[in-house]
Formats: structure tokens, C-alpha cells, sequence
């Protein structure tokens, strides 16, 4: 097998590749010979050594990826659900960027008809967070109005259409023109270009007495605005925290980091529950030990696929071997929707 390994925290050069034993599946677990893995952009803060359950579960050398789509090449004992030539995707809890990924047979499903290998690879971590994000923690129900940041990336779509599925009024906020049509065509009701207007100013226009739910991976950049236009009644729904790092650099700076935690809001109960407000923070790697939370909703999250209710994210692909080049450009803050790697 081929895969990419971070052995120490570091910029776009320390993704290797190296050639590996092909694994073995052990009791309940298939092997998977993929042809796509999802990039996510916890992937570069794994690679930088921040991601803090990559280093509680796995340690260093890691192999980042958490999605993979391909065939199952074996299966270990007391599978029996599934067996050897089924298409299929998969959610891994990190080493995804790999020809060959050996994984529990309940972290699989079929490949739908509808979908291609790269599409699948990019589905599941995007659209399990922002199951998780809208109907577990924002308890999503039709007539709710909804904002969503960084609404053309990849969790951002997928909460712009699931947002649409559930019937609640989504505004999507983007980063530059060039993402406003993208952020439409997912389900956004009203778009906001924070690059060439005031985003809160606008945010306000298209909700004066304040949103139900707001979704923000952003960090300080955002999250006391958010917080203040929420409604009451209103939750915010915290899953990351990008402009801690600098764009379109391979390390993290320091300085950056430090000064960003600083100034980072602390929510004080008190005020919370004055406000009647509720801030919200998940990270799906933490919740593996508890599937039934979160992995059962893959098969519904697909079968709206068929139904043609949701689309799999606009996929940009790379080969393995250009895995550089695709964190480079998801640093970049340019790209829209998600970007794979083809492993075959």
C-alpha cells in the first residue's frame, strides 16, 4: 500500500509518502482498497500538530484522513454484513490518505448508484458535522433562521442544504464575490459577501429580531458578533476555529495563535442565562466511542441523496502524490466546496 504520513508537526513539506505492508483486517473490520480520500481542513491542523485528539488517539507518525470511498478488498472475522468486491464508502477516525484503510464494518455503507468514488470520499465528514451541528445541537425545525459562515466551503454547504431540508431561512456569509453564486445554489435564502459590505449591518437586515441558530467555525474573527445576534431564544454552534491560523501559510505563527486565544470570548453562564442564549462546541473525532450519535445518520443523509433532496459537494481532485499541493490550496481560503485525493 501507498499512504501519507506526518511524522512530526509541520508546513506542506512534511507530507510523505511511503510505501507500507498492505493491513490486515482484525475481528468486525474490513479493508478497504480505496480510490478517493476526503481533504478536510482539520487535516492541516493535524499536519501542524494542533489537532488535539489526533494526538490522544494516534500519536506521531500519523497518517491524516478521516473519509475514504473505494472496494473491500478482505474482511476479518465476524463480518458478515458486507463482503469483498462491495462499493463503498467509509468515515475513519484519521488515516484516510491511503490506497489501503482497515476500518470497523459499522463506519461503512454502500456506494449510492448516483455518486463517483470522489464524491462519496468528500460526503461523510462534511455532512455528519453539520448533521450534528443543525438537528442534534441547534435542534433544527421548519421556520427557524439560520446563519452560516464560511457558507461555500464544505461544512458550510452542507448545512446550507440540509438547513433547506429541515425548512428553516438560511443566510449564508461568504469571503469573497467570487463564492456568492456557489453559497446560492446550495440553499442560501440571502448571501453576504463580507468581503465588500458590512457583515453584521447585513447579517441584521435579513434577521432584525436575531437567528435561531448560527454556525461558526471561523474563532475570534466572529464569535462575539455571533453571539450578540443571536435571538432569544438563540444558539451558537461553535465546530472550529480557522482564524486562529494565518491564510495561506504552512505553519502556524505563534504570536498569531497566542494573541487569538486571547482574545477569544469567554461566555459567562450568568449571561447566558440572562440572554437566554446557548454557545455549543463539538468535534465528531471525540465521538467515536459513542457512533450511535452520529454514525446512524449517514444512511438518511444518503437516501436524501437519492432523493435528490441534497447534492455531494463540488469536488476538486488531486493525486495522492500532489497531497502538498491540495493543503496548500485549501490554505489559500480560495477554493469551494471539497477537494479529494485520488489514490489510485
Amino acid at each position: 500500500m501507498r499512504r501519507v504520513v506526518v511524522r512530526r508537526p509541520g508546513g506542506w513539506n512534511a507530507l510523505e509518502l511511503e510505501q507500507a505492508p498492505d493491513p490486515a483486517p482484525g475481528d468486525g473490520q474490513v479493508l478497504v482498497r480505496t480510490d478517493a480520500a476526503g481533504v478536510n481542513y482539520a487535516d492541516v491542523i493535524v499536519r501542524m500538530g494542533l489537532y488535539a485528539s489526533a494526538k490522544k488517539y494516534v500519536g506521531w507518525p500519523i497518517t491524516p484522513g478521516f473519509e475514504v470511498a473505494g472496494t473491500v478488498a478482505a474482511v476479518g472475522p465476524g463480518v458478515t454484513a458486507v463482503s469483498p468486491g462491495t462499493r463503498v464508502l467509509g468515515v475513519t477516525r484519521f488515516g484516510g490518505y491511503a490506497t489501503h484503510v482497515v476500518v470497523p464494518s459499522d463506519q461503512i455503507v454502500p456506494l449510492p448508484r448516483a455518486m463517483t468514488a470522489s464524491e462519496a470520499a468528500a460526503f461523510p465528514a462534511v455532512f455528519l458535522t453539520a448533521w450534528y451541528a443543525l438537528f442534534e445541537l441547534a435542534a433544527a425545525r421548519p421556520g427557524m433562521r439560520v446563519l452560516v459562515h464560511s457558507a461555500a466551503g464544505g461544512v458550510g454547504g452542507a448545512l446550507l442544504q440540509l438547513a433547506r431540508v429541515a425548512g428553516c431561512t438560511a443566510v449564508g456569509v461568504v469571503g469573497s464575490a467570487a463564492k456568492v453564486e456557489a453559497a446560492r445554489a446550495l440553499g442560501a435564502a440571502a448571501v453576504i459577501d463580507k468581503s465588500g459590505g458590512d457583515l453584521w449591518r447585513l447579517a441584521r437586515r435579513h434577521a432584525p429580531d436575531g437567528y435561531d441558530a448560527i454556525f461558526d467555525a471561523n474563532g475570534v474573527e466572529t464569535l462575539a458578533d455571533s453571539y450578540d445576534h443571536l435571538a432569544a431564544p438563540g444558539r451558537l454552534v461553535v465546530y472550529g476555529f480557522a482564524t486562529m491560523l494565518s491564510r495561506g501559510k504552512d505553519r502556524p505563527s505563534w504570536a498569531r495563535l497566542a494573541a487569538t486565544w486571547l482574545r477569544t470570548p469567554r461566555f459567562d453562564p450568568l449571561r447566558l442565562t440572562n440572554d437566554n442564549r446557548s454557545v455549543m462546541g463539538f468535534n465528531l473525532s471525540y465521538l467515536f466511542e459513542r457512533k450511535a450519535a452520529f454514525l446512524p445518520a449517514l444512511e438518511q443523509l444518503l437516501a436524501w441523496v437519492e432523493q435528490g433532496k441534497v447534492v455531494a459537494p463540488h469536488v476538486t481532485e488531486y493525486p495522492l502524490d500532489e497531497v502538498a499541493r491540495a493543503h496548500q490550496a485549501l490554505e489559500s481560503g480560495t477554493t469551494t466546496g471539497k477537494l479529494v485525493l485520488l489514490t489510485r
